[in-house]
């Protein structure tokens, strides 16, 4: 009898423990992509797989409408789906999405790619920031670098290595229908849900067969970190905040109390370390706007007749070029936006350093300092001391010899809000 009771609970605590298994092995995890591809997709994607992979999920989904991006952030995708242990299916939906450039690599890259009706992909041939075309030696260099890339991808998924390459070098863009024919995609699904239908039961190379009879799908949001992110990891965003953090502490530090310039100059200075950390910086570039930045500040200091303005421009003009050291055009510094920010910055520290020393010769004008050397008339006799009227105000005097009033008197200094003067002639003011 109580083998039997023993049998019947090992198969009952199996039943269970079965049946938790099974529920964790129907979770369909959903990353919705439409937008450029940018280091803050990429980030929301590497952050979403992993989630997914803590949690063991079943399968992930990403559903990808793009019309391409940075192709640095495309390679980062690539490898964060080429190693993931959880399956990941790249669908391109909804109905007129398309993947284009950037998005025909990651869905090369999918254990399972799928497109919905009405959907295109294809037209990969690189170009660099701003859409402009990319010339000579380069151009051959990134093209033979991508095709390499995206026939190595396609081979280890089975897919139509020839036509990726096609896509690279002539821009080639088919439907749905097409791809599906020409063995570039697996499926042709018109939702997320027939989708899932068709997922089920499906075997993988080296993940196993997909168990979806019972899903449940959890979509993945966008925190607002990688919204922010999303918004400012473009290089040239990044380099912006950077010279505006830079200009803001720099008028913070040369007018002290005008905390309007440090809040915003601190705040995006903050923003645009956060946009780095995901951009291929050269920190010799940041040493060198640092540099910059010293000469600027010594200038007000020393007496250089603008040599130190001009080793700081030079300095920030370097350390601007070498500031990312991506191989990729769209990991670069355009030049119509370094020139005009180089020159409007530099004008900046230069018009600011100048204020700054010439208000430090200069003589004192408000004050008891800026009284120093002016003209007054004695109003109360100076016996040695009495009172002398000075720009408009009545000040208390002494001098080192006794003058009577109306004299014109000068004053040679100012101790305790006390003025020493000095007869200027022997006339008197009538």
């Amino acid at each position: 009898m109580k083998t039997k009771l023993l049998c019947v609970a090992a198969i009952t605590l199996f039943l269970l423990i079965a049946t938790n298994v099974l529920a964790k092995q129907s979770e369909v995890y959903i990353i919705k992509v439409a937008d450029a591809i940018s280091p803050g997709t990429a980030e929301f994607i590497k952050i979403g797989i992993k989630t997914a992979e803590e949690r063991v999920a079943t399968v992930i989904i990403i559903e990808l409408d793009t019309p391409g991006g940075l192709a640095e952030s495309m390679r980062l995708i690539v490898q964060n789906i080429l190693a993931s242990k959880v399956p990941v299916v790249v669908y391109v939906s909804p109905s007129g999405a398309r993947a284009a450039s950037a998005g025909v690599m990651i869905t090369m890259a999918a254990d399972v790619a799928a497109m919905a009706p009405g959907t295109n992909i294809g037209a990969a041939h690189p170009v660099g920031a701003g859409g402009k075309e990319i010339d000579g030696t380069m151009s051959e260099k990134i093209i033979n670098d991508m095709v390499a890339q995206a026939k190595s991808v396609a081979e280890q998924r089975g897919r139509n290595a020839q036509w990726v390459e096609a896509a690279i070098r002539e821009s080639v863009s088919v439907t749905e229908t097409e791809a599906l024919k020409e063995n570039i995609i697996d499926l042709i699904a018109p939702d997320t849900d027939d989708l899932i239908k068709q997922l089920n039961g499906r075997e993988l190379k080296d993940k196993g067969v997909l168990n979806l009879a019972n899903p449940k799908k959890v979509v993945l949001e966008e925190t607002m970190r990688t919204k922010i992110l999303k918004t400012i990891s473009n290089p040239n965003i990044a380099y912006i905040l950077m010279m505006i953090g830079l200009a803001g502490l720099y008028f913070e530090l040369s007018h002290p109390g005008a905390i309007f310039p440090g809040v915003i100059g601190g705040i995006a200075l903050i923003l645009a370390f956060f946009a780095m950390q995901t951009l291929p910086v050269n920190y010799a570039g940041i040493l060198l706007i640092v540099l910059a930045i010293i000469f600027f500040i010594m200038e007000m200091k020393i007496t250089s007749y603008g040599l130190l303005s001009v080793a700081g421009i030079v300095s920030l003009l370097l350390g601007s070029l070498m500031l990312f050291e991506g191989s990729a055009p769209d990991m670069k510094l355009s030049l119509r936006v370094l020139l005009p920010t180089v020159i409007l910055i530099s004008g900046f520290f230069v018009a600011v350093a100048s204020l700054v020393f010439r208000a430090q010769i200069s003589k004192p004008t408000t004050g008891s300092m800026g009284i120093v050397g002016e003209i007054g008339v004695v109003k109360k006799a100076l016996t040695p001391e009495g009172k002398v009227f000075v720009h408009g105000e009545l000040w208390n005097a002494r001098a080192k010899e006794p003058l009577d009033e109306n004299v014109k008197v000068r004053v040679v200094k100012v101790v305790d809000l006390l003025l020493e003067v000095e007869s200027v002639d022997e006339g008197v003011v009538v």
